[in-house]
């Protein structure tokens, strides 16, 4: 009797304990890393770097100086050295630490060994990114950040900077419109592909831009975000008259900056610029941004008539691509599928969107037109991507790198809310005035009665 009560009082607490460290580490990995995972993976970290680098061959030969000062001063085997430890910091996520390469060393040597080091630590997984030439910083994750996503409390801000989603290592996938000024989504039906828009336009409706849509599913994806929304098109016959608009203000506001690029002797040489963003802050045009929602409705012909219009609002775009950037004018492309076979003008538009992310696809074709061109292994992770996981995206760029992203869950009526919220915002384009979208009256809550009724009497 004795052996049990002991047993019962030693083992209830632990298997209380273990049973719930399980359930946390389910319910909620945040605060399991934090309470458990998180220290053992510091020490683990502490223990083993030097033989964990060594045996992933990241370890370099001492400098003859260190050499003979271990031989003078403690006589003991010189050994290879690690690359050096500069910061540990600690996150709700994982760890993050920077280390100084050796010489002869270069941050390709370290991403190559960075599954060996995740097997090694006992992470999630191991991100390694270039700090600066000759530092690097690994992002440990204790668990996958993309199963439940939590966007970072601090988030880069800025007047073109738009917080979209996380990517896989923590941190934040940021759109940034003044370095890559147009990005191309594609993914299939129910891919997130909506939900990714949805968090592009609640953060653009807050900054001070002009949003511009088109959409022609005769509305039914802007439509909700009309009250934000400075044009929208719903159809190819209004797409077709918004672009020649468009392309005209862009030349106007061509000719305002070549107004302003030295034209007299006197003018000061901040004052020479080739773009808005060197103009003053008083004579600035306010930001566009174009949204096309589903692209190959504007390829899509039945006629020689819809065959002109077409090619008319091909080269529009593809004008806008081209020379957009420098007046303000940016573009995101959506659609399902993007190629050559869409039509004339395609692949030369789809060589101007500089920024791709890619949702779940259902060929490994689609895959190949939005990431081929990047990186061979961001298509492979495109394919991969499970139906189970919405809003999970390859993001890429012109340099030859990507991620993975998870966009936040937001409904479609919280979007719409966050437009209307910000709908004084909507700054004065009198170009765009003709496609400004009708937005209803809200409706006011019925009155009620000043008198109690009376019940019906026989």
């Amino acid at each position: 009797m004795t052996d049990l009560v002991t047993l019962l009082e030693v083992g209830g607490p632990l298997a209380a304990g273990g049973a719930g460290a399980a359930w946390t580490k389910a319910k909620a990995p945040a605060v399991y890393w934090s309470a458990v995972g998180l220290p053992f993976t510091a020490a683990r970290f502490t223990a083993t770097y030097g033989s964990t680098m060594d045996a992933c061959g990241l370890t370099v030969a001492p400098s003859r100086l260190r050499a003979a000062l271990i031989r003078a001063t403690t006589r003991r085997e010189v050994r290879p050295v690690p690359p050096k430890v500069r910061r540990i910091r600690p996150t709700t996520t994982g760890l993050r630490v920077r280390l100084r390469l050796a010489p002869g060393q270069e941050p390709a040597d370290v991403a190559a060994s960075a599954e060996r080091l995740r097997h090694a630590w006992g992470v999630h997984a191991v991100h390694v990114t270039e700090i600066r030439p000759g530092l690097v910083e690994l992002r440990m994750t204790g668990f996958d950040v993309l199963t439940r996503v939590r966007m970072p409390r601090r988030l880069p801000s800025g007047p073109m900077l738009v917080p979209v989603a996380l990517r896989e290592d923590g941190t934040a996938f940021v759109r940034d419109y003044r370095a890559v000024p147009h990005a191309l989504t594609l993914g299939a039906n129910q891919s997130g592909k909506s939900m990714y828009l949805r968090n592009l336009v609640s953060g653009l409706a807050r900054r001070p831009v002009a949003l511009v849509g088109i959409d022609c599913k005769r509305g039914v994806e802007q439509a909700p975000f009309a009250p934000r929304l400075s044009a929208l098109a719903t159809d190819p016959g209004q797409a077709a008259e918004l672009l020649d608009v468009l392309v005209a203000e862009m030349q106007e506001r061509y000719d305002l900056i070549r107004q302003r690029q030295g034209i007299a002797p006197a003018t000061a040489a901040e004052e020479i610029t080739s773009d808005i963003w060197g103009l003053p802050a008083k004579v600035r045009p306010v930001p566009i941004v174009l949204l096309v929602d589903e692209i190959a409705e504007l390829f899509l012909t039945a006629t020689r008539k819809d065959e002109e219009r077409r090619d008319a609002m091909v080269t529009q775009l593809i004008r806008l691509a081209q020379l957009g950037r420098a007046a303000g004018i940016y573009l995101e492309i959506c659609g399902q599928r993007f190629g050559s076979e869409l039509g004339k003008g395609a692949t030369m538009l789809r060589a101007q969107l500089t920024g791709r992310v890619v949702h779940r696809v259902n060929d490994r074709q689609t895959a190949e037109m939005g990431l081929g061109d990047i990186s061979p292994e961001a298509m492979l992770a495109a394919t991969a991507i499970p139906p189970e996981r919405p809003g999970v995206a390859v993001a890429g760029d012109s340099s030859g790198g990507w991620s993975r992203i998870r966009t936040p869950e937001m409904t479609l009526a919280a979007a719409a809310a966050v437009c209307r919220e910000s709908a004084h915002l909507v700054p004065d384009v009198p170009a765009l005035d003709p496609f400004r979208p009708y937005v209803p009256a809200a409706r006011e809550p019925a009155e009620a009665p000043r008198t109690a009724p009376l019940p019906v009497t026989e």
